[in-house]
């Protein structure tokens, strides 16, 4: 039995891949989405670490081991290697001189010995034996006890589906290619026609007549061409805004943390796989179908002429396919390898221009761009071997193709010397063949297109099997409970990842509703993992949320996030004009909230001395903003929500001590009422808040007031001891 093979869909999907294969060839099915969370896989994938406990949670016995060469024969495979210092295969089979692995990025490939060992041994012992890391897993009675997944199949459907409102214009395209095809039908029995009757007669004024019916049908022809490709455009525009739509849509009902874990360029390259998608629906299927339809009828009326022309053919074409056929397969192979090297490539190129700053700062200018340039040797060659596949595969075909055309051009001729075939009926034998090789030429081509469809809707698939954010099978709460008052119960928190410490350890809060609550503690004690649990972007922590007497998992993201205001440290500035970057989810601006959110954030002077006002474009190809005005411009598009609460994280750390004096004073006013949390390090921004929560190490220890916690002079004291200038 082969061993199962599957592909990675995502740059840094090596791991997850891998450990699905070996529980596929031990009889359970787990899809690499379950095995990715199961992992706490990130941007920067997964640790051998991550994989192991994963195995064992999913029922097997994993041991990581550091051997040479020759104990690795003796180890129970299917095993995980990892492999080139920054991947993992599986290892399938050890052979005398050769070694079988299964690549997530390539598929299944047999490499020399020597070359394997160069490969995947990295380190050397006391005694100078080169050793590699291998993790070997065998599965226990607990892994075949559980049932495993239920596999998601390819959806064919989930591409026909855009087919169906664009009905009356494929019927009407469909109409048009079954006229050209009938017009098409006539012209071989003209020309024999004009040849028999009008030739071989001397009758120039049926040649003439023959020859007019010629141009008009060449002209309708023409015309219904014509006509057929403005409706296929139509079609064409119409589906791939509704299939590039959609993903968005998808994209966009996703959890946040999905972010967290892929890579930009992953995301970037299945909107090729979309546009690939919409190109096969609507371009080469058609036409190719019709064409098929075409080839049947031809290949009836050779069969009338001579039956032995077309097996011929048949034979001759056979041979032309099964020289494809042979190709076909290391072009999907090459395919997926472009497809993860475009993706890190595109990764990379966002880097250089977004990150030139401070490349140009730390002068790294060469080695990002080495970097650059390697991703580009890499490509490269791939494609110089997908053109030398290429060249092989098209010298062969044209090899094939000829020796078809002259044996059946023989064959030809000795007919109509031996004087079973007119002259006329030569020339029009001839006319047929060429509509019968020009369907076998597109059918091959919609083979190949239907091989790389098929790759880029395993991509998309893998998007749109997702879970969503909401799921529509679940009821969440669309209101906000009377008592604003969130509550923390035993929280804890670990960032996805194996060997990662928890951040957050049992933590019990309080943040009264309509007061401000502010979180202080040293960098990397938990308080922005609190705001961004709060707000939704991870949900996997245990203990309990609530919102009065609402259990924050099962409020409305969207309704949830609609209520708050948020400023981060990641926040974002659109390239778009200040108004829209401050009211980013309004379609019409409401200018009265427009400017009491400028006044509160203290930046409506700095928008009243550009030349265009709240009209001026910034961001990637507008005026660029400082790190402060930047802050005032996150901090207004918060206030302009009029949120019942606000998360605030670090929101006044960029500004100068008179503004921020300004905007807090301002804020303090505009909080009244309103449910508020802060982090901050600034002893300006907290001494005012009602409640003050002090973490460390992701553990509370002080609670209070700014004058409790300072007239107790512990942890809190010594956080603001130098802005309090109080000295020892």
């Amino acid at each position: 039995m082969p061993f199962p093979f599957y592909r990675q869909l995502n740059a840094m999907d090596c791991g997850p891949t891998c450990l699905r294969m070996i529980a596929r060839h031990y009889g359970r099915h787990y899809n690499t989405d379950s095995i990715r969370q199961k992992a706490g896989l990130g941007k920067q994938g997964v640790s051998l670490l991550g994989i192991s406990e994963t195995a064992e949670k999913m029922g097997f016995r994993t041991r990581g081991v550091q051997i040479g060469f020759d104990k690795l024969k003796s180890v129970p495979l299917p095993a995980i290697l990892h492999w080139n210092h920054n991947h993992f295969v599986v290892l399938v089979d050890i052979k005398r001189n050769s070694v079988k692995l299964a690549d997530p990025g390539k598929g299944m490939i047999a490499i020399p010995a020597k070359e394997f060992e160069r490969k995947w041994t990295t380190n050397k012992t006391s005694d100078q034996q080169r050793t590699g890391t291998a993790l070997l897993l065998e599965p226990t009675p607990e892994f075949y006890e559980n049932s495993g997944e239920k596999e998601h199949k390819l959806k064919w459907s989930f591409i026909s589906q855009y087919l169906k409102s664009s009905r009356w214009q494929l019927t009407q395209v469909c109409f048009a290619l079954l006229m050209g095809m009938l017009l098409q039908l006539i012209m071989p029995f003209l020309t024999q026609s004009m040849v028999d009757n009008g030739i071989n007669a001397g009758n120039m004024q049926y040649i003439t007549l023959v020859l007019f019916a010629q141009l008009m049908l060449t002209f309708s022809s023409t015309v219904i061409s014509f006509i057929r490709n403005r409706l296929q455009l139509a079609i064409s525009g119409t589906i791939n805004i509704s299939i590039l739509s959609d993903f968005w849509m998808k994209l966009t009902r996703l959890p946040l943390s999905y972010y967290d874990s892929r890579h930009t360029g992953d995301t970037l390259q299945r909107i090729s796989d979309n546009k690939q998608l919409q190109s096969f629906l609507t371009g080469q299927t058609l036409t190719t179908l019709f064409s098929m339809l075409n080839f049947v009828i031809y290949a009836v009326i050779l069969i009338m002429y001579d039956i032995n022309l077309f097996i011929l053919f048949v034979v001759g074409n056979a041979l032309y396919f099964g020289w494809i056929k042979l190709f076909m397969r290391f072009r999907r192979r090459i395919n997926h390898e472009v497809f993860a090297l475009s993706a890190k490539e595109k990764s990379t190129t966002l880097e250089l221009v977004q990150g030139m700053q401070e490349i140009r700062l730390n002068n790294a200018e060469q080695v990002k761009r080495w970097g650059w340039e390697s991703l580009q040797v890499q490509l490269f060659k791939l494609n110089f071997k997908s053109l030398n596949y290429n060249q092989w595969q098209s010298a062969g075909a044209l090899l094939i193709t000829q020796a078809k055309d002259i044996v059946i051009s023989f064959t030809v001729a000795k007919l109509v010397v031996d004087g079973h075939l007119t002259f006329g009926a030569m020339l029009s034998i001839q006319y047929i063949i060429g509509q019968l090789s020009g369907p076998v030429s597109q059918f091959i081509g919609l083979a190949q297109s239907v091989q790389d469809v098929k790759i880029s809707l395993e991509r998309l698939n893998e998007i749109h099997e997702l879970e969503d954010e909401e799921p529509v099978d679940q009821t969440f709460i669309d209101r906000l409970p009377q008592e604003k008052t969130i509550r923390v119960n035993q929280l804890s928190f670990t960032y996805p990842g194996a060997g990662n410490a928890p951040v957050l350890e049992n933590i019990d809060l309080t943040i009264p509703g309509g007061k401000v609550t502010a979180l202080v503690g040293d960098s990397g004690s938990g308080k922005t993992t609190i705001l961004k649990l709060l707000l939704k972007i991870y949900s996997q922590y245990t203990g309990e949320l609530k919102v009065g007497e609402n259990d924050l998992r099962f409020i409305s993201p969207v309704f949830w996030r609609r209520n708050c205001g948020a400023v981060l440290q990641d926040s974002y500035v659109f390239n778009d004009t200040i108004a829209r970057n401050i009211a980013v989810g309004d379609e019409h601006i409401d200018e009265d909230r427009l400017i009491m959110s400028c006044k509160v954030a203290n930046i409506l002077s700095f928008i009243e001395t550009l030349p265009n006002g709240f009209n001026t474009r910034i961001g990637a190809e507008g005026v660029g903003v400082s790190q402060g005005q930047r802050q005032r411009l996150f901090i207004a598009r918060a206030v302009y929500k009029n949120p019942e609460y606000l998360f605030f994280d670090e929101a006044t750390n960029a500004l100068d001590a008179n503004n921020e004096k300004v905007i807090v004073e301002n804020l303090n006013e505009f909080f009244e009422g309103k449910t508020v949390l802060i982090v901050a390090h600034r002893l300006s921004t907290v001494k005012n808040a009602d409640k003050i929560v002090v973490l460390r190490h992701g553990k509370i220890v002080e609670e209070g007031t700014h004058e409790s916690l300072t007239a107790q002079k512990g942890y809190y004291y010594e956080l603001v001891k130098n802005q309090l200038e109080l000295g020892k």
